[in-house]
C-alpha cells in the first residue's frame, strides 16, 4: 500500500537505524524517509532526505523534526560517550528533547529502541537511564508510543564494541537453551528489530506499547 507518509530516523548510522533506512526506502508505505544526522549518509535514493543537525542545539531544528512517524534508534555506550554524564545526555536528553519537539509538531508515532532490562529503579546506570527515558516519554502526549526492548543486538556494526562482541558469542552459544520465559534473552538481529518496528508503525495503533525481545522476534518472523 503506497501512502504519502514521512518517516524520520534518528540514529541512522547505528545497527538498527541503518536497517530501518534500508527497509523503509524499499517500503511503499512511506513516500519520504528523512534522516536526522550529524553527517550525510552514503546512500542515495529518491525518497531519502538527510537533514544535518547539531544535537547540542536541537532547539534550532524544530522545523526539521516533522513528519508522521519517528524511528528513534540513537544510542551509545558509556565507554564511547566518555562518561556517565555524556551517556545520559546522548541517551536521555537528546531523545526526550526530540520527542518534546515532535509532540509540538504533532508527529503521530514515536518508535523507540530501548533495551531489555530498562528500569528506572535499576542499580545499573545504563538500564536506569533507559528506564527513566521510557517513563519520561510516557508522560508526553504522544498519540502512539512504541517502546522496543531488544536483547543483545546481532549484526555488523559500523563501529566496534568489544564487550558486546563477547556477549554476541555467548548469546549465540546459549541460544538453543533459552526457551519459554528465557526466550526474551536470545540475541536478535538488528534488521529484525527494524522490521518489527516498521510493521508495528503501519498498524497505526493508538496508545503506549512495550515489546520485549521475544515479541519483537515474533513480529519480525510473522508472515507478511
Amino acid at each position: 500500500m503506497s501512502t504519502t507518509k514521512t518517516a524520520l530516523i534518528v540514529g541512522a548510522t547505528g545497527l538498527v537505524g541503518n536497517a530501518c533506512v534500508e527497509q523503509l526506502l524499499q517500503n511503499p508505505y512511506y513516500s519520504q524517509v528523512v534522516v536526522l544526522s550529524r553527517r550525510a549518509l552514503p546512500q542515495q535514493h529518491p525518497k531519502l532526505v538527510t537533514r544535518l543537525i547539531d544535537f547540542e542545539q536541537l532547539q534550532n531544528y524544530n522545523d526539521a523534526i516533522q513528519g508522521d512517524d519517528i524511528y528513534y534508534c540513537l544510542g551509545t555506550t558509556i565507554k564511547k560517550a566518555g562518561s556517565q554524564a555524556s551517556f545520559y545526555r546522548i541517551d536521555y536528553e537528546y531523545a526526550l528533547q526530540i520527542a518534546q519537539i515532535a509532540v509540538q509538531n504533532k508527529v503521530a508515532q514515536f518508535l523507540l529502541v530501548s533495551s531489555l532490562g530498562a528500569d528506572a529503579k535499576s542499580t545499573i546506570f545504563y538500564s536506569r537511564t533507559k528506564g527513566e527515558l521510557e517513563n519520561s516519554l510516557k508522560k508526553l502526549s504522544i498519540p502512539s508510543l512504541h517502546i522496543f526492548q531488544p536483547s543483545i543486538l546481532l549484526g555488523e556494526r559500523n563501529e566496534s564494541r568489544s564487550g558486546e562482541s563477547i556477549g554476541k558469542v555467548l548469546v549465540k552459544w546459549i541460544r538453543p537453551f533459552l526457551r519459554g520465559s528465557w526466550r526474551k534473552y536470545r540475541g536478535i538481529e538488528g534488521a529484525d528489530v527494524a522490521k518489527a518496528m516498521i510493521r508495528i508503525a503501519q498498524q497505526q495503533k493508538k496508545g503506549i506499547f512495550t515489546y520485549l525481545s521475544d515479541t519483537i522476534q515474533d513480529i519480525a518472523d510473522a508472515p507478511a
